[in-house]
């Protein structure tokens, strides 16, 4: 099933480290098959409190999206993200489209 990383990213530097890592990441991704879905587009806030730019990246299964976090490729051009904004990740499987809201509480 699909899984997805996702981040928050807020008080992003956009100095040569992001650059630079935005010029790196899709070469980590490629190996595991992700991709993609939500980069870079400003948010419109229906309810709730947001704060930040969202960015989806779709793989295969949540052990691609593990394999693709915890790789040394990936593991190198990291701080160049952490070092220059503040985000929050996570790592989250997905449904499939025969998935009901109800399903959650079987």
């Amino acid at each position: 099933m699909t899984a997805y990383a996702i981040a928050n990213l807020r008080d992003v530097n956009l100095g040569a480290g992001i650059v630079e890592y935005l010029e790196r990441i899709d070469a980590t991704l490629a190996p595991y098959q992700g991709h993609f879905i939500v980069h870079g587009d400003e948010p419109e806030r229906m309810d709730g409190h947001w704060v930040g730019t969202p960015v989806v990246i779709a793989f295969p299964s949540v052990e691609h999206a593990q394999n693709w976090y915890a790789s040394p490729s990936y593991q190198a051009i990291l701080p160049l993200r952490t070092e220059n904004s503040t985000s929050d990740t996570i790592i989250v499987g997905g449904v499939g489209p025969e998935h009901k809201a109800t399903d959650v509480l079987g």
